[in-house]
């Protein structure tokens, strides 16, 4: 029996699909990109978890239950891909993240940069409902 001719491949799929989403390293997908990111990451969720337990034991454990769906829920809410990003200000005030300030507060939106890459609203929504994988928008060209 002769062997198929066509080279078998994901629709969309990320390792496939370097043209558009550029070459994948097994390195990145295991380590984080430096070590001070993973001890930030586990003293973020050190630090949730201490919230959560005061609240539960200040009041009640239904309210820590209630700020989680609240999170969820909020976390969910975007706008479709495109021309105008998600702002998320619902979320951000709910987890606080108005008061932090990062570089692009001092610096400048990574979206302004002239390397930034516009998404495909098309993609964007087939990788949202489940049709195709890989991210939803590719930042940097």
């Amino acid at each position: 029996m002769e062997a198929p001719k066509t080279i078998a491949h994901e629709i969309g799929g990320v390792q496939n699909d370097a043209l558009r989403f550029g070459l994948n390293g097994v390195k990145s997908e295991i380590i984080e990109s430096h070590p001070l990111q993973s001890a930030s990451h586990s003293a973020r969720k050190t630090q949730a978890e201490m919230k959560r337990r005061i609240l539960a034991n200040m009041y009640g454990s239904a309210f820590p239950m209630k700020m989680e769906m609240d999170r969820q829920i909020l976390s969910r809410f975007q706008r479709p891909p495109g021309a105008i990003p998600s702002s998320m200000l619902g979320f951000e005030a709910l987890t606080g993240g108005l008061e932090d300030f990062g570089f692009e507060d001092y610096l400048n939106d990574p979206r302004d940069s002239e390397t930034f890459r516009p998404s495909d609203m098309h993609h964007g929504m087939e990788v949202r409902l489940g049709l195709s994988k890989g991210p939803a928008c590719p930042s940097f060209v």
